[in-house]
């Protein structure tokens, strides 16, 4: 999101920074455009770059699917979930950039998680290594429909998937799968990864004197796992509870500011937790990652 506003900023120079980023009352055919240019070309950057850090080391196959439920806990299905989410809103707070109405918003914009990973799901169907995954398209599916349904139900997202992530020590025993670097482990150690469902609850309870940018938040994640599927490992569940920010709910008259908060909504605020599993029972911290 960053990038699409960078790239498309020399183009509108002649704006004022705040007026650059203020969404426009009526179709704007420039910025419609700008859109559609700036996502085909950095959608089609990150799908090659995706193909060189993910599929590049494994050898190609005739398409197929595969089932992969059982593997790494549904932490990866998860994963899939919170990506089409975010890409979609994304998209469709592109085009309401641009403004474009708000059914083409949805029908175009919300959509775009959904097409992105499609593709990706491709890739899979041709690498001997993986497979396609019905499950994941239906988790792609899901991503989507939880921002479309809040947008016709309520025309506001009150329940929003965020992502945390810590380094852990499984990664070094197992780098081929768990990843060897930084931006490696952040994609593959599904142990580090902490998936969350952050609930607005000012948008539940209107009129209350809770703040407008507080949130509950309830976590998913897993541990132990050195594999997708492994007899030898140790892997359990984890849930979570902890507070969150809605960074969009903070009120400021400045765009670009409203910008940032919206790409930066996807990630959970470090805060107090409480978390359970069946191996470890109950754990507080003071603040969590």
């Amino acid at each position: 999101m960053l990038l699409f506003f960078w790239s498309t900023f020399g183009l509108f120079a002649q704006e004022a920074p705040n007026s650059f980023f203020t969404p426009s009352d009526s179709l704007n055919i420039q910025r419609r455009n700008t859109v559609i240019i700036t996502e085909t070309v950095l959608g089609g950057a990150t799908l090659v770059g995706l193909n060189q850090l993910w599929y590049a080391d494994y050898p190609k196959s005739n398409f197929h699917f595969i089932n992969d439920n059982a593997e790494w806990l549904q932490m990866d299905k998860i994963g899939h979930l919170y990506s089409a989410y975010h890409l979609g809103r994304f998209g469709a707070e592109a085009l309401q950039w641009s403004g474009v109405r708000k059914q083409d918003q949805l029908i175009y914009g919300a959509t775009l998680g959904f097409a992105f990973l499609s593709i990706v799901e491709v890739m899979d169907g041709y690498s001997a290594e993986w497979g396609a995954s019905s499950s994941d398209i239906l988790a792609n599916a899901l991503g989507t429909g939880l921002y479309v349904s809040q947008e016709l139900l309520w025309k506001e997202q009150r329940i929003t998937p965020k992502f945390s992530f810590h380094t852990t020590s499984y990664a070094t025993q197992n780098p081929n799968k768990l990843g060897s670097t930084f931006s490696e482990q952040l994609l593959k150690d599904y142990n580090g990864q902490t998936y969350w469902l952050s609930v607005n609850m000012h948008s539940f309870f209107k009129g209350s004197k809770i703040p407008k940018w507080l949130n509950l938040a309830f976590g998913y994640g897993a541990n132990g796992m050195l594999a997708g599927i492994d007899p030898t490992d140790q892997r359990y569940r984890q849930f979570y509870v902890s507070f969150d920010v809605d960074l969009t709910k903070i009120t400021t008259k400045n765009s670009f500011l409203k910008t940032l908060f919206s790409v930066f909504n996807t990630i959970k605020v470090p805060a107090p937790t409480l978390s359970y599993s069946a191996h470890t029972g109950f754990k507080a911290y003071s603040l969590y990652f």
